[in-house]
């Protein structure tokens, strides 16, 4: 049974889409089964893996509003073992088409039942709100990652999510869990930097990963070519960082792997 890990902040900025596509492709390189959602109008998910926009056929819109089948709208990417159920911008109108919806929170949910036995994480991809999209995707996850960027006003706001997420385990969801902060945009040589990672290292303490994000150029440079940093330059900051994150998340979650001959006999 995989795990589904919603990625919220509704901050803009602050590398929700980053991480959901480079945390996402390291796990499929680590021989993980992974699934991408866009559940963010926007869209950066999907163009961030390589598809044009304008030539998705179903969207996670289409499974939310109109009721088709999960599977029939997923894409398979360039990488083996990741695919992605894709956004559209009819995604913007879907909130206000859900109003009338008998259990409006959990249509997300009913629409993902069956895909989690298929892969070994689905990330859901949350646009920089707290409406019913991102609602629905923190009542259909196991857990949910909040990247934090290492700027001025990084804790601001904060609040106002982890009461969401509280009025959602005590509403909708009581296994949700906080699977980590995550801190992105980390650059050692500011003081900022280092001041806020000790402020939320201070305020969360064991809830905030190990792994930290560091700015990278490769990994601002590697959505415009339709590519996850480790497609687009391996040996990168940007690629590394996300490498461990998978690995830390593999660990959290006791799914440490054991390496495998060329012929897939374990080696101990």
């Amino acid at each position: 049974m995989g795990k589904i890990i919603s990625l919220a902040n509704q901050k803009g900025g602050v590398g929700k889409t980053t991480t959901t596509i480079n945390l996402a492709a390291s796990l499929a390189v680590l021989e993980q089964k992974v699934l991408v959602i866009d559940a963010d109008p926007q869209a950066n998910a999907t163009s961030g893996l390589g598809f044009d926009v304008r030539n998705v056929q179903s969207s996670i819109y289409e499974c939310i509003v109109n009721d088709i089948d999960a599977e029939k709208a997923i894409m398979k990417t360039e990488i083996e073992n990741l695919d992605l159920i894709p956004s559209h911008i009819d995604l913007v109108g879907a909130e206000i088409e859900m109003l009338n919806m008998p259990n409006r929170e959990k249509v997300l949910k009913v629409a993902l039942e069956g895909l989690k036995e298929k892969y070994d994480f689905i990330f859901i991809d949350c646009s920089p709100s707290l409406g019913l999209i991102t609602v629905n995707a923190l009542t259909s996850a196991d857990s949910v990652i909040i990247p934090v960027q290492c700027e001025y006003f990084a804790l601001e706001g904060l609040g106002k999510l982890l009461n969401t997420i509280k009025i959602i385990q005590n509403r909708l969801n009581p296994e949700l869990d906080i699977e980590g902060f995550l801190l992105t945009m980390f650059d050692g040589r500011l003081n900022l930097s280092n001041q806020v990672y000790e402020e939320v290292k201070h305020h969360f303490q064991e809830m905030v990963f190990d792994t930290v994000i560091q700015r990278n150029v490769k990994l601002s440079e590697a959505p415009s070519y339709g590519k996850p940093v480790i497609l687009y330059d391996a040996s990168s900051k940007g690629a590394i960082n996300h490498m461990n994150l998978a690995r830390e998340i593999l660990q959290r979650n006791d799914m440490t792997q054991m390496s495998k001959d060329k012929d897939g006999v374990v080696i101990n």
